[in-house]
């Protein structure tokens, strides 16, 4: 019997599988199995981190904005400042606030002046 060549298709995919996962250590970028292992591994922990990264950065701008207005008794608390920015209607979302209070604290207390006000 002749020798029957497999088609290009499963070579194709395996390369693709093995593209992904060429900067992983060890057996985990040299063999079929467990670079798929890896691969959904991986795909899940950036799904998963993904959620995480924004939940962290909120985290992060909050306590900044509370450290800054405790330190210089802008305002009693951070609760308090987003409460009245709430219904004084005026819009800055943490990011910003957070930024404020980092790079430029008197437009933080002209702010704080205005919800007071």
């Amino acid at each position: 019997m002749t020798r029957i060549k497999r088609g290009y298709i499963a070579r194709r995919r395996r390369t693709k599988i093995r593209l992904f996962a060429s900067t992983f250590r060890g057996a985990h970028s040299r063999l079929t199995r467990t670079i798929t292992q890896q691969k959904i591994r991986a795909l899940v922990s950036a799904h998963r981190d993904r959620g995480r990264q924004k939940r962290d950065f909120r985290r992060l701008w909050i306590t900044r904005i509370n450290a800054v207005i405790r330190e210089n008794k802008v305002y009693f608390s951070y609760s308090r400042l987003i409460h009245n920015l709430y219904k004084k209607q005026l819009l800055l979302n943490r990011k910003i606030l957070a930024q404020i209070a980092i790079l430029n604290k008197s437009c933080l207390f002209m702010i704080s002046n205005e919800i007071i006000k």
